[in-house]
């Protein structure tokens, strides 16, 4: 009876063993599954006819942009690319009656950038989209931020003069426009801005 006993406890402890086994490769798969979906929605630019990684706006940057946004401006911005949502935030800190937008594909920068809005007390003010900036309809926006790759910059440059208002202005970081010609421009490096106002293109 008692080697009985000790043999039913070893098969309880392996049962259990093979349980917490199980349970460990749950969890773990389950670890390696999301990961997998938030690293995905990083890397998946790469795969597009442009790649528009994300990478941070420096406070420089930021302040040159805001360089260009007078205190007195209005009707909405729009930044492309919007990133973990930074610009948008700061352009509506500055300026309070002008609504900013920011259009960005990755999912979960937009929930970043939507809870960063409600931390800084502009949710208001401030509104972030999930969609294609090439599909993304930008004829309502008077002003429009650009941190983009030089490789998209002329397909851009073509957009912008199709559907922006005849009198918007354009804040390009980074990179400039390759056809237009800026008006002003804060050299600072890589984090040089330029500025396009197109009632002056449309002028010229």
């Amino acid at each position: 009876m008692e080697i009985l006993n000790e043999s039913a406890q070893k098969s309880v402890k392996k049962s259990g063993m093979s349980t917490g086994g199980k349970l460990l490769i749950g969890v773990t798969g389950g670890i390696g599954i999301g990961l997998s979906i938030v690293c995905a929605s990083f890397v998946a630019p790469a795969f597009r006819k442009f790649c528009l990684p994300f990478v941070p706006a420096t406070t420089e940057q930021i302040q040159n942009v805001l360089h260009f946004l007078p205190r007195n401006a209005s009707g909405k911005l729009l930044d492309i690319g919007s990133g973990d949502g930074r610009i948008v935030v700061a352009a509506a800190q500055h300026v309070k009656e002008l609504k900013t937008d920011g259009v960005e594909l990755n999912p979960w920068l937009v929930y970043y950038s939507r809870l960063a809005a409600l931390r800084h007390g502009v949710s208001k003010q401030s509104s972030f989209f999930r969609r294609d900036l090439w599909k993304f309809n930008i004829k309502d926006y008077n002003y429009v931020v650009i941190f983009g790759v030089e490789q998209m910059m002329q397909d851009l440059e073509y957009k912008l003069i199709a559907e922006c208002p005849h009198n918007a202005k354009i804040i390009a970081c980074r990179f400039p426009l390759p056809q237009l010609q800026h008006e002003r421009i804060i050299e600072d490096g890589v984090n040089t801005v330029w500025f396009y106002d197109l009632s002056k293109q449309s002028n010229s």
